[in-house]
């Protein structure tokens, strides 16, 4: 199994017992960038969950692999961060999502409204942030070529 089949079916385990105990999650950043066919590869699964649904999820990826350190950065004040390494495969978990923008705080703690389609991955749902939303988000985090990269894909449909 190589790298990308491997994260991929991390996130199909995940899914499943995140679908099983029907926690408000959903796939974001790099990895929903890949499964819009925008790049080639992700380096880890970026999930953004409910604040409500922290200690769930905590307690299902514990039992799935082991926490690490998270390293906190001044341009978000992410109320929730933890980074799970499962199989060898990092997953990083943001909850009550905040970016830091020319002193602005944005609040981008998900909502159910934002999930705008699913995909399945060996016969699990995944939910997925909107492709808009996430261009948003890369403008405030200065990430030009992220936006840039969503702008010719939404430009080119």
């Amino acid at each position: 199994m190589d790298d990308l089949q491997k994260k991929i079916s991390v996130l199909q385990r995940v899914a499943s017992e995140f679908n099983k105990e029907k926690l408000l999650w959903a796939v974001g950043a790099s990895l929903l960038l890949y499964f819009k066919g925008m790049v080639k590869s992700f380096n880890d699964i970026d999930i953004m969950v409910d604040e409500k649904d922290v200690e769930k999820c905590k307690n299902i990826l514990l039992n799935m692999g082991s926490i690490g350190d998270s390293n906190s950065n001044p341009q978000y004040k992410t109320r929730v961060f933890m980074e799970f390494t499962v199989d060898e495969v990092e997953i990083d978990v943001m909850a009550g999502f905040v970016i830091v923008e020319d002193n602005i705080e944005h609040d981008c703690s998900l909502k159910s409204d934002q999930i705008v389609e699913y995909i399945t991955i060996g016969g699990e749902s995944v939910p997925l942030q909107g492709l808009s939303l996430w261009r948003q988000y890369y403008e405030w985090m200065g990430r030009k070529t992220k936006v840039e990269l969503i702008d010719s894909s939404l430009q080119g449909k």
